[in-house]
C-alpha cells in the first residue's frame, strides 16, 4: 500500500481505485496548480497545491467515516456510500482553474460545473463505474455540487465539510502564519449522524460537546480571510491576473473552455506566446500595484446611499468603472484595478445539533442562544476583513471620496 508523507497529516495511504483516481492525468494536473494562487508573491510558502490539498481531504475523509463507524453511526450507509465519499474528498477541486479562484470571480463557469465531464466521463469516469458501479460518476459529482441524498454530504459540501479543515490548516502552515489552528480532532469525535428536526432527513450533525471546537473552525477561517486570502497585496496580484486573463479572453488569445486545462505556468506561457501584455512580466517580476486608496466594508455599510457589491459581481460594469477612474487620472486602461471580494458565507452554519439533553436542534446562522451567536458575530468579522480598494501601477494616492463619487454613478 503506498504511503504518501505530507507536511500537515504525516503519512496518508492510498490504495486500490482512489491510487488509480490519483495516478490519472486530470488529478495530476492538479500539482500544478497552486492551492493559494498569487498568494505565494506575499508569503513564500505559499506553494502548495491543490494535489496536495486533495490529498488531505481524502485522508481526513477515511480517518472522519472510521471514528463513525466505531462509534456506530455508519448503520444506514452501505459500503459503497462510504467508498464514494472518500472518492468524492480525493476528487473535489479536479476542475479548479489555474491560479485557484480568481477565474471564477471574471464569472466563468465554477470549478465544480467544470469537474463535470472530468468525472463522468475518461479515465476518472471509468474508474469510478468499474470500481463502485455505473452511477458513480453522478453520485459523486452530487456529492460534490451538494446535491446528494447520502447522509454524509455534509462530509463534502456542507458547513463543518473537510475540505475547509484541510485548507485551513494547510495554508496557515504553508504560509508561516498561526491563524489556522483547529482543534480537529474533537471536532471529528463530535460528529454525529442525526435526523434533522425539521426536514427528518439523516444527515452529519455535530454533539453539543464539538461546539469550541466549531468556533475555532470559524475563526480560523476568519483569520485567514483577513491576514491571508483578502491581504492587501495577495488581491493586488489576484486583481492583476484577472484583468490579465480577462483581456486575453475578450481579445482571443484564450478560450473559456479551455481555461481548466493550464497548469500555473502553463497559462502564462500561452499569454506570453504571442504579443505578451505587460501584466504579465509584472505579476512574473512582482511589479504589483499599489494601493491609491481604500476603505473598509464598515464604513461603506453605513453609507445609506452607496451599493457597491457590483464591483464583486458584474465584471463589465467593474471594468467600465476602473476605465473611467483610470482615464480621469491620467492612467491608461488596465492600470487602475478596483477590488472589492465577494461577500462570502465566512461564518455560515446549516447543520443539526445534539445537546446535552438529548434533544436534536437545528443550528444555522441565527446561532444558539446560550451557546453562540452568529449573526452578530459574523458581520462584525465581515466588516472589519473585507475592503474596497483601489490599485493603481505605480504610486499615487486617490482621494476615496472622488472614487466613491464615480462608483456611485457608474
Amino acid at each position: 500500500m503506498p504511503t504518501i508523507r505530507d507536511p500537515l497529516w504525516n503519512n496518508i495511504r492510498v490504495e486500490g481505485p482512489y491510487l488509480a483516481l490519483l495516478d490519472s492525468p486530470a488529478f495530476q494536473r492538479l500539482r500544478y496548480v497552486r492551492q493559494l494562487g498569487l498568494a505565494h508573491l506575499v508569503y513564500p510558502g505559499a506553494t502548495h497545491s491543490r494535489f496536495e490539498h486533495a490529498l488531505g481531504a481524502y485522508h481526513l475523509a477515511r480517518l472522519t467515516l472510521r471514528v463513525l463507524d466505531d462509534a456506530g453511526q455508519l448503520a444506514e450507509v452501505n459500503e459503497t456510500a462510504r467508498e464514494l465519499v472518500v472518492a468524492a474528498a480525493l476528487l473535489h477541486d479536479i476542475g479548479h482553474y489555474p491560479f485557484s479562484h480568481a477565474l471564477e470571480e471574471i464569472g466563468v463557469p465554477h470549478h465544480e460545473e467544470v469537474a463535470g465531464p472530468l468525472i463522468a466521463d475518461g479515465p476518472v469516469g471509468e474508474i469510478l463505474r468499474d470500481a463502485f458501479g455505473a452511477d458513480a460518476p453522478a453520485r459523486v459529482l452530487a456529492l460534490i455540487r451538494g446535491t446528494s441524498d447520502s447522509p454524509l454530504q455534509g462530509l463534502i459540501s456542507g458547513s463543518i465539510d473537510l475540505d475547509k479543515t484541510d485548507y485551513l490548516k494547510r495554508d496557515a502552515l504553508m504560509c508561516g502564519v498561526a491563524y489556522g489552528e483547529i482543534d480537529v480532532d474533537r471536532l471529528r469525535h463530535a460528529l454525529i449522524l442525526l435526523r434533522d428536526p425539521s426536514t427528518g432527513r439523516l444527515g452529519v450533525g455535530l454533539r453539543e460537546k464539538g461546539l469550541s471546537a466549531l468556533e475555532s473552525l470559524l475563526f480560523a477561517k476568519y483569520q485567514m480571510y483577513r491576514n491571508v486570502y483578502w491581504q492587501h497585496a495577495v488581491r493586488s496580484a489576484t486583481a492583476m491576473y484577472k484583468r490579465l486573463v480577462e483581456d486575453a479572453l475578450q481579445s482571443g488569445a484564450l478560450q473559456v473552455d479551455a481555461l481548466a486545462s493550464y497548469t500555473d505556468e502553463g497559462i502564462l506561457h500561452a499569454l506570453e506566446r504571442r504579443d505578451p501584455p505587460p501584466l504579465v512580466a509584472a505579476i512574473r517580476e512582482r511589479r504589483l500595484y499599489k494601493r491609491a486608496a481604500e476603505a473598509p466594508a464598515a464604513e461603506l455599510s453605513a453609507r445609506t446611499d452607496l451599493d457597491l457589491e457590483w464591483i464583486a459581481e458584474d465584471r463589465t460594469r467593474t471594468r467600465a468603472a476602473e476605465d473611467l477612474l483610470a482615464k480621469r487620472h491620467g492612467l491608461k486602461s488596465g492600470e487602475l484595478l478596483l477590488d472589492y471580494p465577494r461577500k462570502e458565507r465566512m461564518i455560515g452554519l446549516d447543520l443539526p445539533l445534539l445537546t446535552r439533553d438529548g434533544a436534536v436542534r437545528h443550528l444555522n446562522d441565527k446561532g444558539l442562544a446560550g451557546a453562540i451567536n452568529l449573526p452578530i458575530l459574523a458581520e462584525q468579522l465581515y466588516q472589519s476583513a473585507r475592503w474596497l480598494r483601489v490599485f493603481v501601477k505605480g504610486e499615487g494616492r486617490l482621494e476615496m471620496s472622488g472614487v466613491l463619487e464615480v462608483l456611485g454613478s457608474a
